[in-house]
């Protein structure tokens, strides 16, 4: 938004007392979710009261204007834990699967049990936090407001959102591998203590230099387009 003030500024302000009908969805929305005990409806009441106080102090036009940063503070709101369990085994599965074809090629023999790596030093577990989903919800946020700020197409924008999802889930299937490989050819205590937090880190800003390839890959390689904003 401060970005597009100069443009925001020219908007004329036509309040509109539909602001008001959005404001009392919200408050409905955070009572049910207080009273229910259910955080996720409380956290989305944020995002759509202020989309109700936009409107009713500075009209449609504005909120239309604003529509994608208003949009973006939804990613700031964690995803239902119904939601999250969905995704997270899955990933979690698909770590030890990517760990347990890899492990044997570089030389080190696994038995894979669900998401349990068996290593002849010790069994590795691919647990909840391992499985790449808060990098994976991280780099597509990132990737979305740099592709945001970055460019003025659409189809770079929704290219970068969906590269980095294969991004985070192959990054963080590497730093499993990588764990092994610390687990088997050095110090099982190691690999769980500092290095495997600081892997973490190292398999972040490896994603984020990944997704800026793609970026420079799609600048040199496709002829800029004129674009509405």
């Amino acid at each position: 938004m401060w970005e597009r003030r100069g443009r925001l500024a020219t908007i004329p302000q036509r309040p509109s007392w539909a602001g008001v009908w959005i404001l009392g969805i919200a408050l409905i929305v955070l009572t049910v979710g207080v009273l229910g005990a259910e955080l996720f409806m409380s956290r989305i009441s944020f995002p759509i009261a202020i989309a109700g106080l936009v409107v009713f102090f500075l009209g449609w036009p504005y909120m239309k204007a604003i529509l994608f940063p208003w949009a973006f503070l939804l990613l700031m709101i964690p995803i239902p834990n119904i939601v999250f369990n969905q995704i997270t085994m899955p990933l979690q599965l698909l770590a030890s699967k990517v760990a347990s074809h890899s492990l044997p090629l570089l030389g080190v023999p696994v038995l894979r049990e669900g998401n349990v790596i068996h290593l002849p030093a010790m069994a590795l577990e691919v647990a909840e936090a391992c499985s790449g989903i808060r990098s994976l919800l991280s780099l597509v946020t990132l990737a979305i407001i740099y592709g945001y700020l970055l460019e003025k197409r659409t189809w770079p924008r929704v290219a970068l959102a969906v590269a980095a999802v294969p991004i985070a889930v192959i990054a963080n299937s590497f730093r499993i591998v990588g764990t092994g490989l610390l687990v088997q050819y050095w110090d099982p205590d190691k690999a769980e203590g500092f290095f495997h937090t600081f892997s973490g880190w190292l398999i972040f800003v490896v994603s984020l230099f990944m997704l800026f390839l793609i970026h420079s890959a799609i600048v040199r390689f496709k002829p800029r387009e004129e674009t509405v904003e």
